[in-house]
């Protein structure tokens, strides 16, 4: 698009104005007290910083304590409706979490004490056990050897018994062959001292007579 400028808005040339037209003004030329400065918007007196800092200002008290309350009614309903929910329901969570904890811990070592008066109970039968085994075996074994001992010598007994009157056969066997070679023997002294033979009564006699008085 293209605009045309009309013939009297045309530059006019250097050192002469338009009748009626205000006078041209330097752009380095200080300006006039009181005037806005046409690039900040700003009074041009007030650059030096003389002015009044706002939240020091008199004059918007009232603004800035509206604005303190709306922020602090944000705030209160934030903390009210948002904030304190959250981390009442994270602190609830935690203490559920810890009872829950605290339960387990409870059930667990529960559990485990009752293990360990069964493995004590279990070990306590386990060694009355063991105990009454061992006396039973070492009675057992007790009463064995005291049978043994009992047949050993029930069985020295009886072939003390029988040697006794093997003994005592082969004794009286023996005095009966002695009995026997005496009066053999007397008699075939009798025959040699006398040159004659005796009565084997008469020999068994003297036999008799003299064992009697040995």
């Amino acid at each position: 698009m293209f605009f045309v400028t009309p013939a009297y808005a045309q530059e006019a040339p250097a050192g002469t104005a338009e009748p009626g037209a205000a006078p041209a003004t330097d752009p380095h030329a200080a300006p006039a007290p009181g005037s806005v400065h046409t690039e900040t918007g700003v009074p041009s007196g007030e650059h030096g910083g003389g002015g009044v800092f706002p939240p020091f200002d008199s004059s918007t008290y009232a603004s800035q304590l509206l604005w303190l309350a709306i922020t602090f009614a944000i705030f209160f309903l934030l903390m009210q409706k948002v904030i304190t929910p959250r981390i009442g329901g994270i602190l609830e969570q935690r203490h559920k979490r810890i009872s829950q904890d605290l339960d387990e811990a409870s059930r667990l070592k529960a559990e485990a004490d009752a293990d360990v008066a069964a493995y004590e109970a279990e070990l306590a039968a386990a060694r009355a056990k063991a105990n009454s085994i061992g006396s039973a075996a070492r009675d057992a074994a007790k009463a064995k050897a005291e049978d043994d001992r009992r047949a050993v010598e029930a069985g020295l007994s009886e072939k003390l018994k029988a040697a006794e009157g093997r003994i005592g056969e082969i004794k009286a066997k023996a005095f009966a062959d002695v009995g026997a070679i005496a009066e053999d023997t007397a008699a075939a002294v009798i025959e040699q001292l006398i040159g004659g033979t005796t009565a084997k009564t008469d020999v068994a006699a003297a036999v008799a007579a003299a064992k009697k008085e040995a």
